[in-house]
């Protein structure tokens, strides 16, 4: 890994269309639901972007709620086309701009299904983004996200990934444990 970014503490939520939730944060579309149905499961159409490098590496971050790496990515919001929920996820869990590249695949099933420390149970369904950053610097949010980093393909910190984000790279072929 080359030139790994932290934030030591969280900093106040500047998005207005999501609010805290638990240890998280939340659309307010999905609050609403979670209000309706609880902890129970939830299918969600989601994205994951995967900009690289001049050197092929790939940008990933860590997330605060569990402390993993994973891809940058989130639920799509209704009326969201993928594509802009991609460039969105981008710059509010990284702060970068991206250039989406080819869809790499759709990815869903049972290795898709994650509980959250809070209980929630969510099953997503991927569309996966190639891409590059187009502007910005990365740098975490500090509300998702605690740190960003670049990982060469044989440089992935599997050990140090949830078992979606693990399922993602496997369904993409790429090396894994």
């Amino acid at each position: 890994m080359n030139g790994a970014t932290s934030i030591p503490q969280a900093t106040p939520d500047a998005r207005t269309d999501r609010r805290r939730y638990g240890d998280g944060v939340i659309s307010p579309y999905v609050r609403r639901l979670r209000d309706k149905v609880g902890h129970d499961l939830l299918l969600l159409p989601s994205t994951a972007v995967l900009p690289r490098d001049g050197a092929g590496r790939i940008l990933l971050v860590r997330l605060i709620d569990s402390g993993n790496w994973a891809t940058i990515g989130g639920a799509v919001e209704p009326g969201e086309r993928p594509h802009d929920g991609a460039v969105r996820e981008a710059e509010e869990e990284a702060g970068v701009t991206v250039e989406l590249g080819a869809v790499l695949g759709v990815f869903g099933g049972p290795d898709y299904y994650v509980t959250y420390p809070n209980g929630d149970v969510t099953a997503y369904v991927a569309t996966v983004f190639d891409a590059s950053v187009a502007g910005g610097e990365p740098r975490p949010d500090g509300d998702e996200t605690s740190e960003v980093g670049w990982f060469g393909v044989d440089e992935l910190p599997f050990d140090q990934m949830g078992g979606l984000t693990r399922a993602l790279f496997r369904d993409l072929g790429m090396p894994g444990p």
